[in-house]
Formats: structure tokens, sequence, C-alpha cells
């Protein structure tokens, strides 16, 4: 028998996470390629890649022939797991093996063994289904590796039976043990049950080099090494997609298995259908769907315009303009077939706001129907800020709605699981994400299974830059050093050619962000589902992309920090406004005129504003000064690199402040009626609607048409543009526009249209930036709190936070187990207190027992000694009590927090036998202040802890807590110690204000090193990036130098403090300012030598000022060290006082311990620091 040409059947691609590492598309590419007209596609126990590769095929003009590899239960031989392949006939057999797989997944299975489908259900979807044996891992197989003839005889009558002429003995020669003998019997049975034999390759990779390859993956799959896979590993390098030339050659002797697969290829004919759309129909109970979306359409508009327009004779000159534009959205929403869509978004936003869960105002081009505003899907008014519905939808660009809706970040799962209790959970999906193997990743992975050490692999991964959209193939146009260890480490170019091949590969399966899908039958009837091992958590074995190939809608429900934020600022405002018997306040109601709040934007004060907080954003806020909302959406819009690079930020800057002539849109080229459209831009293009509105205006485009030239712009096709160009002409001629005009204004419209921005989503988020920019200018302290909750398990982001709020002036309580919750909150008189959840080693269910046993059981803790009773009690731990005194929550009990410290262990053991009396009913015996040291209590009115009652030696070890327990220092710094003289050396520059400065200005700085990190420019010179820190704020300073050098400096340790002398510098590519230094000094050397001279001011009025000379003279004869520095005495009174001490003349070294030795007599002397100028 003569064959040419197979079918291979059997493919694993790499959505089979447990041993595939090809696309689909490259599958069918190298197909395409080898000249095969069929291909199959069997992923385990998912679907997740068969529109890719049905998609790929039909591009390629191959027949693309789905099916899965599925594990059985065996009803024949018990207790006994097999493989079959499963391929779709036709259209009913591709539904029966979805259906087949979301059943099976629902039910769950064991997370170690993965899915095994009952045979019985199996039997239940078996119509337009053809079945592969599984080869040696099939039933047939184990029954005859087992010799039982019976049970071999059982198991083909069973398929025979069930599976009339859809069963086929499947044969491999892959090179694994006992395959002939296998093979062998295979022969024998298909000639005596006339049953027919099918070859297969059981295809893993493309080419026989990828075996490595292969094994590395298996093996990152399973998280073992490479060593350690070869004991349990199964595969063979024989598995890969081998020409049709080659397969026909190695079965030779069996010619029928290869014809068999064309003729079963023939057998495959499955047609995925795509092109329409599937909408739930709306219940609207007995209304017809229509009706009830005009009457509710109307009726939201009504309400609208009542609190937009008050004044009725205003409103009824309004109505008519509104209401023509809702009639107009109306009927477009209803030809295009999506009136149901937006009555499921409406319905789910209003349950929403309804169960108190914040929505935001809109996202993207949404914004621009008027619909949705009156639906109340939207918060901004269409018509106030010229947006355009159909940019939105477009009825001759026929496409699917996209309302991208924002919800508090907290609740939006419980918005979700209305939707699956309201139209159910068969009907509901959220959508699948595929993980692939990232640069950074795929090297750490790929190294630690080659066994290499964890310090090489750290060092080439460190290499790759931090990048989501990096390669390793940009890496190393990047990186010469990468390079460099390439070409000379046979190791490395190991670990990254291995890697180079498995970048990209899926390695993992998630929950798309927001992706929710609503069908209007069962979900399984158009994609397969895929839940966890307990049947929960479903989501589409389909991605977005392939979600709507298939015609499915997607719903965004997307969770967003702000609205978390703003929730949790109008609940405090609102305790407030019920404790002051004020009206309650609504966020939505804010004017947008606030002049407050332009104040603070004016001064680029935005940390924590949304959209508005970056330093390059800050930077565009400085040089705009914006007064206006309008203002406020264009700079959403400007600060993006299209707008950046193009100069058409300083255009649009030096016209709003009139350093550059207004025109509408050039100088040279321009027309009276583009002057509305373009007066809120100074007459710059900004907007894609702006594009469209002059296409309507001057061209006489309709809305539809001016879309398809605003996308027609957008995908820059020149064939397309050149037929836009004329009908643009042509319409322009018929308004009596000269042609040169036209063409010249054509020409800035396909210019500007490249940086043009989306208004409607550009106003969203600039209403969401306002409200934030409000709240942070008119309720500082609960912005400012909230902004720390959210934060409060980044300590850097704490840190910037708490910086930010002292420049406001807000003041920051520490811990207080009395007063402090678990979040961030603001007391009555505006302060904020600080979180016990932000407290390190605390925990939420220690901070749960303390705050229930506060605020339910015995109210506030009225010492130490209450506190370890009532909390032992409850099983808290000595570790808890260390953490809460060295946290500062114990200030509270006025007793000093070292020695509170050091007290615990006595604290609870007298806390312990006082548990023990109160149980036994005996006397109380013992007191709290009996057992402390009656030394260092703090008299704070307050009741507040303060830093003058203890030595400097005390306030350190306190900060040294703070700074472990809290990952801050809180009540003071070590900085401040210093902050007089370094005002002095400084001229009065912050860390803060500096950037303040214009770029490449001189500056001294002084500030703490917070910390060092090395870095290699370009051309491999070492530098450090030094933060220096000042309790405001913090800077990176850049230091070039040589190790050595720097190794050798004794500003090379955390925790210094320093004075800088440099030059500023701001980077416009990563917006951050640093300071390239000419010199540091750690500040006792600073000191050396800018001082010259200590006056030391002497009340010799004060009775103990004979104790002070003696002191001072035994001090600096016995621990001065020689110096420069001259001291001074002067006496208040001018008496002729005869002491030691004034028969010497001192030359000191101003070293920190003795400017500390002298600040301990401050009640009696002044001292004066003087330094040369």
């Amino acid at each position: 028998m003569y064959v040419k040409n197979f079918v291979h059947l059997r493919t694993h691609s790499d959505y089979s996470m447990i041993d595939g590492i090809v696309k689909p598309e490259k599958l069918v590419h190298k197909a395409k390629s080898m000249h095969m007209t069929s291909l199959g596609i069997t992923d385990v126990n998912n679907l997740h890649g068969v529109i890719k590769f049905y998609l790929s095929a039909h591009q390629a003009g191959i027949k693309p022939i789905i099916g899965i590899d599925i594990m059985v239960q065996s009803n024949i031989i018990k207790h006994t797991v097999c493989r079959l392949t499963l391929l779709a006939a036709n259209n009913h057999g591709y539904k029966n093996i979805i259906e087949l797989l979301s059943e099976s997944y629902k039910l769950g299975y064991n997370d170690n063994s993965g899915l095994v489908i009952c045979m019985d259900r199996l039997l239940q979807f078996k119509k337009g289904i053809l079945i592969l044996s599984g080869g040696m891992q099939g039933d047939i197989a184990k029954c005859i590796f087992k010799n039982d003839i019976n049970l071999l005889n059982h198991c083909i009558l069973f398929y025979k039976k069930y599976f009339p002429n859809k069963y086929y003995l499947e044969i491999s020669r892959i090179g694994v043990p006992r395959e002939e003998e296998y093979i062998t019997y295979i022969k024998y049975i298909s000639c005596t049950y006339s049953l027919p034999i099918i070859a297969t390759n059981e295809v893993l990779f493309l080419k026989k080099n990828d075996f490595y390859v292969h094994q590395i993956k298996v093996a990152i799959h399973n998280k073992t090494t490479i060593a350690d896979l070869k004991v349990v590993y199964k595969y063979t390098k024989n598995q890969f997609l081998k020409s049709q030339y080659d397969i026909i050659e190695i079965f030779h002797d069996i010619p029928e298995s290869i014809v068999n697969t064309i003729e079963l290829a023939k057998r495959c004919n499955v047609i995925i259908p795509s092109g329409s759309y599937f909408l739930p129909i709306f219940p609207t109970q007995s209304m017809d769907l229509y009706q009830f979306f005009v009457q509710k359409s109307s009726i939201g508009l009504e309400s609208r315009l009542m609190n937009m327009f008050p004044d009725i004779h205003q409103r009824n000159i309004k109505k008519k303009i509104y209401f023509s534009r809702l009639t107009h959205e109306l009927l477009i929403i209803k030809k295009m077939g999506f009136v149901s869509y937006f009555l499921i978004v409406m319905e789910f936003i209003q349950w929403a706001k309804n169960h108190n869960i914040p929505v935001g105002p809109g996202r993207g081009s949404g914004a621009g129907s008027l619909v949705s505003f009156s639906l109340n899907i939207t918060e901004i008014d269409p018509l106030q800020f010229d947006l355009l519905f159909e940019r939105f939808l477009n009825p001759d660009r026929v496409s699917l709605p996209d309302f991208d809706v924002d919800f508090c970040m907290e609740k939006r799962d419980l918005v979700i699981d209305h939707v699956i209790r309201k139209y159910g959970r068969n009907f509901v999906s959220q959508i699948i994400t595929f993980g692939t193997m990232a640069a950074k990743a795929v090297i750490r992975d790929v190294g630690r299974v080659l066994g290499y050490p964890y310090g090489l692999i750290n060092k080439i991964s460190k290499l790759v830059p931090l990048d989501p959209k990096m390669t390793l193939k940009k890496a190393f146009s990047m990186q010469k050093e990468l390079v460099d260890l390439y070409n000379h480490n046979h190791d490395i170019k190991l670990l990254i050619d291995i890697a180079k091949k498995l970048e990209g590969v899926i390695r993992n399966i998630g929950k798309h962000a927001g992706g929710v899908v609503i069908s209007p039958t069962k979900i399984s009837d158009f994609v397969p589902i895929l839940c966890d091992s307990q049947g929960e958590n479903q989501v589409t074995q389909f991605d977005k992309n392939d979600i709507e190939f298939v015609g499915l809608v997607k719903f965004d429900f997307l969770g967003l920090k702000t609205l978390t934020m703003i929730d949790m600022i109008v609940n405090m405002i609102n305790k407030k406004c019920i404790h002051q018997k004020k009206k309650k306040f609504f966020i939505n109601n804010i004017s947008l005129k606030d002049k407050k709040s332009f104040l603070l934007l004016k001064k680029a004060d935005t940390t924590s504003v949304f959209q508005l907080e970056s330093l390059g954003m800050r930077n565009l806020i400085k040089r705009l000064q914006p007064d206006s909302f309008e203002d406020i959406i264009a700079l959403v819009a400007l600060y993006r690199p299209g707008p950046l690079q193009s100069g058409m930020v300083d255009n649009f800057i030096n016209r709003k402040h009139g350093t550059e002539k207004i025109s509408y849109p050039d100088h040279k080229w321009q027309h009276e009626c583009l002057k509305p459209i373009l007066k809120s831009t100074y007459g710059i293009i900004l907007y894609q609607e702006q594009v469209m509105k002059i296409a309507q205006v001057l061209s006489n485009f309709t809305p539809s048409e001016a879309d398809i030239l605003r996308r027609a712009m957008a995908k820059k096709n020149p064939k397309e543009m050149m037929q836009q160009r004329k009908l643009f002409q042509l319409g322009a001629s018929k308004n009596s526009v000269n042609s040169h005009l036209s063409t010249k204004i054509f020409d800035l419209l396909e210019k500007f249209s490249a940086y043009g921005f989306n208004k409607s989503h550009s106003a969203t988020y600039a209403l969401l930036a306002y409200q934030t920019l409000w709240l942070k200018a008119n309720y500082s302290a609960e912005f400012m709190a909230s902004s720390m909750t959210l934060d409060m398990m980044n300590t850097k982001k704490i840190v910037n936070l708490i910086y930010d709020a002292r420049r406001m002036n807000l003041k920051i309580i520490s811990p207080n187990i009395n007063c402090s919750d678990y979040f961030f909150s603001v007391n009555q008189f505006g302060e904020i207190l600080y979180g016990l959840g932000a407290i390190k080693g605390l925990g939420r269910s220690s901070i749960d027992i303390i705050l229930k046993e506060r605020n339910q059981s015995a109210g506030i803790f009225s010492d130490f000694l209450d506190l370890c009773v009532r909390l032992l009690l409850k099983k808290i731990t000595r570790h808890i009590f260390e953490i809460l005194v060295t946290s500062g929550a114990c200030d509270c009990f006025n007793t000093c927090r070292v020695q509170l410290f050091n007290d615990i262990g006595k604290m609870i053991q007298i806390a312990k036998k006082k548990i023990l009396a109160m149980q036994t009913k005996q006397n109380d015996l013992f007191h709290f202040k009996d057992c402390l040291s009656n030394k260092l209590f703090i008299k704070n009115k307050n009741n507040l802890y303060t830093f003058p009652m203890y030595t400097n030696k005390i306030i350190l070890k306190i900060l040294k807590w703070e700074y472990e327990i809290l990952g801050l220092y809180l009540t003071s710094h070590p900085i401040k110690n210093f902050l007089k003289e370094i005002y002095y050396y400084t001229n009065g520059i912050t860390l803060h204000n500096c950037l303040l400065l214009n770029n490449a200005s001189h500056v001294v700085l002084s500030g703490m090193i917070w910390s060092i990190k090395t870095a290699f420019t370009k051309k491999k010179n070492r530098f450090y990036i030094i933060t220096l820190d000042d309790s405001y704020s913090r800077l990176d300073i850049i230091y070039f130098d040589n190790f050595n050098n720097f190794k050798n400096q004794f500003f090379c340790k955390k925790n210094t403090i320093v004075v800088v002398n440099g030059k500023l510098s701001h980077d416009s590519f990563t917006n951050r300012s640093r300071v390239l230094i000419k010199t540091i000094f750690d500040i006792e050397r600073y000191r050396e030598k800018k001082l010259y001279n200590i006056k030391i001011y002497i009340d010799n009025n004060n009775i103990k000022y004979k104790d002070i000379l003696d002191n001072l003279y035994d001090y600096l004869s016995n621990n001065i060290l020689s110096g420069h520095v001259s001291l001074t005495f002067i006496l208040s009174v001018r008496l002729c006082i005869q002491h030691k001490l004034f028969d010497h003349i001192y030359y000191i070294y101003p070293d920190n311990n003795f400017l500390n030795y002298l600040k301990s007599f401050t009640d009696y002397v002044t001292i004066k620091l003087n330094f040369y100028k």
C-alpha cells in the first residue's frame, strides 16, 4: 500500500502547562512549512488554545482538528485511571467536549492527580466524538500488560458497544519501553475485533533538539531540578513534530495506521461560529424591553436636569437640546441591538450604589453617552464637555460597547456575586488570563532547574531591566555586561539559550482583573468552564479575545483603590456631620470651581491625588498652573509620551499664559468655525473628539463618518487616508472652504491625531482627580489618614505620606493602645492617629482581640498592668506586649518607654498572680506603680509622650525601636539634634524645597543616609545612589568615585548625617530629581571645616553655676580631643569670678559627643556656634 500523507492528530501546545512548550500558532506554521493539510490539537484537560489554533489553521489553509487528552476513571479496571484522546467530529461533538469538560470541572478534582473524568459522564456526552485509545497509557494497554485476556475482551467490547465506528487503537513509536510488544498486541486486536489502528507521535515540541528545553519546562512545572527529574521523566526525544515522510517511514510496516489518520481527519469537520454577539435579555417583567429602556432613560434625564438646572425657565430651554440628543442615542442603541447591555450595566451599578459600594464616574468612551449619564452609569454630562456618542457607538462600524466600570477595590467582588445571583451561576463567569514566562522570571526558573548557585542566577537576573514589557532580546541590546557574560561563560550561555526558548511560554493561569461574561444561555453553550479543585471560582477557558470571537460580551468590573480611599474619607466626614448635626456629605455634589482646590493644585501639592501625583505630572502642573476643570481634563490628556515629545505641551502652556498667540488651529491655516471647538484647549487639537467635530463642522461629515475618519487617522493606512482626504476636501468645498485651506487643515488633523486622546476618558479621570484634590484641600487630615491606610503595608509609601502630612502641618500621633484603630484615623482635634495595623509583627488577630477588649468589654486600659491582665486572659503573648511598648502604643500610660520595656517580664508575672487572685477571689495585694522604678515618668497635660524628659541615649534607643517596629522614625528623628546648624549650612534649603529650584542649580543639602545602592553607567563605571532623609522628605544623590575611595569613606554607612554640595539634576526620562555630588562630608567633619568658635553663656545668677563650672572643667580636662575650634565662656553678670576653668584656653574638636554634653546644660547655659562666612 503506497501512502504519501499523514495527519498529526495528537499535539500539545503550551496550554498543556504540564508538558507543552509550543504556541498553537507556531505548531500551525511548522505544519504548513511541511506541506501538511490537516493538524490536530489535543491539550491536556483543556481547550484554552483552540480558538488561536483554529484561526491560525484557517489562515494557513490547514484543516483544524479539535480535541483533548483526558484522564478517565475506567469502568472496566477497578481503581485505574487511563488516558483517552477525544476528537470532535462535528459541531455537536465540539459542544459535547465543552460540556464534558465544564461539568467535570464543576464537580471538583484532586489537586495532586488533576481532573479525572468519570466514564459514565463521557458516555453522557459521547455524540459527535471520536476516540483514540490512549496508546500505552490507555485502558487497553493496561489490560494487555496485566495479561488479563478476559478483562481485555471486556474492555474492547465496551468500546465497540458504546462507541461503534468511533474508536481507534492508537500506536506510537517514540522509544518507550515495551512499545513493540504493545504494537504486536494491537495489530492482533485490530484484526480480531475489526478495530482501526491509528498512528500518532504524541507531539510535545517542534524540533528534536528542543528535547532538553522540554525537560527543563517539565522540571519547572514539577518544581524540581533537572537532576531529580530524570527519575520520573516519561517523555522521549522523539516527540517532536516529524515530517509526513518520517512518520510514514517509521510505520512502513503498518501502512493502514497512516491511512487511517487521513480518513479520521476527513471525518472531523468543526466550524466555530463567529461574527454574532449574544446578550441576555434584560428582565422587564411584562413591559416591552425598548419601552422600558426609554422610560428609564427619560426619567433619569429628568432627574439629572432638575439637579443641574434648578431654575425652571433655564431647565425648559435646556430640556429640548438634551432630549433631542437622548432620542438620537436611544434609536442607535436599539438599532445596534445593545438595549439589554445598557440595562444590565445600569442594574448592577444601581445595586452597588444602593448597597453603599462606591462606583467610579466612568471610564473610556462610554462617558460620551447621554443615555449612560441618564441611567447613572456615568457621572459626566457629555453635552457640558462636548463629548461625542459616536466615539462610543458608531452605527456604521458595529462593535461591542465597552463600559469599564470602576468599583471600590474592597467591595468589587460583592457586585460580581450579585450578578451571579441575579443571572445564575451557569450564566455568569469571570475570564481566564495566562501568565507567561517573562524575561527575568525565566532566567530564575531555568537557573534553579539547572542547579546553578543562587548568586549566579541572581546576578544574571539583575542584568535584565525591571520592565513588564522587557524581553531577553531587548535586554541584550541594552546590557553590554549581559552580552559579555553570554559570550565568555559556557554555563551562562546555556542558561540564556534555554531561557530564550522558554520565554513567553505559558506557565500558569489566573483570573482577569475585572472581566465578566453574562450569557443568554449556559456559558458552556459557548465556551468551556474551568474551576478550582473544589469546583468553585469559575472562569472561562478562553481569554478575553477568544471570548469576543465566539460572540460573548465582556463586562469589566474593575477595582480602583482611589474609590476605596474616597469612600473612607466620605465615611469619616459623615461621622463628623452626624456629630455636628449637619447634612450628609455627597462627593458628587461638590463644586468644580473650588478655589482652595485650585490653589493646592497650582502648588503641585498632589501627593496621593489620582492621576496627578507623579513627579513629571507635578512639573507639568507647575508650568501650566491649571485654574479650571477643563485644564485638569487637558492635564490628563497632555501627560503622555506623544504630546510631551512633540512640543504640543509647550504650545499649550505658552498659549494659556499668553506668550504664544492663540490660533484655530494654526496661525497660517485657521478658520473661524473651528474656534468654538478648540477654544477650551487654546486652539490646540488635543482630543479625538475635536478631530471628529472639525470634520462635521468644516466638511459636513455625519457623526458616524467623523468617527470613521478618526479611526482611519489612528490606523494611518495610506489607502484609507487618501480616500478620507478626498471626502474631507469635497465636504469642505460644499461649505465654500478654500481647497488649499482644507488640505492644510486636514494635514494638521492628521498630525495632531497621532497624539489625540479620548476626551471622554480624560474627563472621567479628571473628575476623579478633582474629587481627590478637593478632599485633600478641604479635609486634609482625613485624606492623608485614608491614604496611609491603603498603603499601610508599604513602609516606603507610609514614610512619604507622613512627610507630606508634616509639610501640611498635620500632626501624626504615635500608635495608642487606647485611641488607635486598626486603620489610620482622625481624632476630634484633626490629628492623624497611627493605625495599629501598620505596626510590624502585631498581626490582625491580635489587634482584633485588643480592639474588641477595649471597645466592647471593659473600656480603655487604665494602666499597663490592666492591659497585661486583660490581654493575658485572651492568650496574648509577651512578644505582642513588647511590640506594643516599643512602638509607642503604651506611651499613654505616662511611663518611660525604655523603663516599661525593662519591666515587661515583671509586669506579666504580677498580672498572672493578679489573674490567679481574681480567679480564687483573693484580695489584690499588688499595684502597678509599686512594681515600677520611680523615675522617668512623663508629666504632660495632653497625656502624650514628650522627649525633653529623656537623655539623648534613651531617645536614640526609642528611635531605633520605632525604626524596627514601624519602619520609620515617628516621634522624632536623629537629624533633629542638628537642625539649627544645618539651617546655617544649607541657607534653609531642605530636601523638599530644593526640588522647586531650577535644573542645574548648585545646592548645599543635608540629610541622614537612608539607603545606598550601587549602579553602573553604560560605560560600566560604578556609581552610588544615596537616598537622604531629613524627616520631611527624601532625595536621591549621585556619587561618582572609585570603589575603594567609597568603601573607606565615613558615609558608606546608613544613618550617617551628611552635608552635600552638588548640582541639582532633573531627569525627564524617569521624572526624578537628583543631586550630583561635588563634595560630601559627615556633619562632624563639615562642622570642623565651618566652625571656628563656640560661645558658652553661663547664668551666674543661678545658684548652681559653680557646679556647672566644675563640671565643665572636669569634662574638658578629661574627655576633649584637641582641635582648632576655640571655646569662649561668658558670664551673664560681669563679676570678677575666679575659677580654674578660666585659667586655660581651650581648642577642641567639635564632635557630636561634646555638643550633646553641652546640650545637657541648656537650662543653665546658652550655646552659640560661630561659623566662617
